[in-house]
C-alpha cells in the first residue's frame, strides 16, 4: 500500500516562511517569500530540482540525491489551493511532478492535464477524499503531500501521514508561518508521537525523517524514583 508522505524545510525554529502575505503587494517582495526563499535555499541549488524545473546548472551533491530519491519515491501527489493557485503560473504547460496531483480546495474547477504526465484535479470533498484519490492512482508508490505547510498539518491531524522529513535550515526567522502549531488540534496530555528513521546532515541542511506514529497520551514517569528505591 502506498505510503502518505510529506517533506517540508523548516528553520531552526520550525517556521516554513516568513510572516504570512495578506494579500497587499506584490508576494514575491513579502516577508513570507523572504523566509520561504531562505529555507528553501537548498533545495533551489541542487541540480535534481533545477533539472525537474527546466533550469541548467546546479550542484550535484547529497542534497541533489534526496531530491531525487524524493522525486523517484512519488506516484501522485496531494497539495492545497493555494499553492496550486501560485505555482500554475511559474510550473508552465510541463509542471516538474510528471503524475496526477489532487488539489485540497472549496471551490470546482475542471481537472487540468498538462504536458509530461502531470494532472491536476480538483477535491472538493476533503484530505481524507483527495489523499484516497492519489493512492488510487500511485501504483503503490508513495502519495507526497507537497505542501503548503497548512495542508501538511491537516493531513498529519487526520492521521494519514506515515512519513514526515524535515529538511531544518541553519538559520533563526523569529517568526513566520509555523509548521507544527495549535491547528493539530491535540488535546491537553496528548502528543502525536514520531520515531527518527534517518538523519543526513549537510552544511546547508540537517534531513530528519520521521516514521509517524499518531497521537498518544502523554503521561507522568517516576523519574527513577521506582528503580532504588
Amino acid at each position: 500500500m502506498s505510503k502518505v508522505t510529506a517533506q517540508m524545510s523548516v528553520s531552526l525554529d520550525g517556521f516554513y516562511a516568513g510572516e504570512r502575505h495578506g494579500g497587499q503587494g506584490n508576494w514575491i517582495d513579502s516577508a513570507e517569500a523572504a523566509g520561504f526563499f531562505r529555507v528553501t535555499r537548498w533545495l533551489t541549488e541542487a541540480m535534481a530540482w533545477r533539472e525537474r524545473q527546466g533550469f541548467a546548472g546546479g550542484e550535484k551533491d547529497t542534497n541533489s540525491d534526496i531530491i531525487a530519491e524524493t522525486f523517484e519515491a512519488a506516484g501522485a501527489y496531494v497539495m492545497g489551493r493555494r499553492m496550486a493557485d501560485g505555482g500554475e503560473g511559474p510550473w508552465g504547460e510541463e509542471p516538474p511532478f510528471r503524475v496526477p496531483v489532487f488539489v485540497v480546495t472549496h471551490r470546482p474547477r475542471q481537472t487540468l492535464t498538462r504536458k509530461g504526465g502531470t494532472s491536476f484535479t480538483y477535491v472538493t470533498d476533503g484530505v481524507a477524499s483527495a489523499v484516497e484519490q492519489a493512492r488510487a492512482v500511485a501504483n503503490g508508490k508513495d502519495v507526497n503531500v507537497a505542501g503548503g505547510g497548512s495542508l501538511v498539518r491537516q493531513v498529519l491531524k487526520a492521521g494519514l501521514l506515515d512519513e514526515l522529513e524535515l529538511n531544518v535550515v541553519p538559520v533563526v526567522l523569529g517568526t513566520g508561518m509555523r509548521l507544527l502549531d495549535a491547528d493539530l488540534g491535540l488535546a491537553d496530555k496528548e502528543a502525536i508521537e514520531l520515531t527518527l528513521n534517518r538523519v543526513v546532515n549537510t552544511p546547508t541542511v540537517t534531513h530528519l525523517r520521521y516514521t509517524v506514529n499518531g497521537r498518544a497520551a502523554l503521561v507522568l514517569d517516576d523519574r527513577g524514583r521506582g528503580s532504588g528505591e
